[in-house]
């Protein structure tokens, strides 16, 4: 995967976050479609957190063929 795909996910990840946080309903966040958002939010998250992970090893890969 290309570093340049990868930072689009991670864009389109906060995009997704962005708009499930506006979907919430403060005075019942487990009721609803605040459900919805709150797992739309923690799904997007987890993404980026897999996506930095896969850029950070991509990285030592990288540093570990030069030597």
């Amino acid at each position: 995967m290309n570093k340049y795909i990868s930072f689009l996910l991670i864009l389109i990840a906060v995009a997704l976050i962005g708009y499930n946080s506006t979907m919430l309903n403060f005075d019942n966040l487990l009721q609803g479609d605040s459900t919805i958002a709150l797992i739309g939010i923690v799904a997007s998250l987890c993404a980026i957190v897999v996506l930095v992970i896969f850029l950070m090893s991509k990285k030592i890969q990288k540093k570990v063929k030069e030597e």
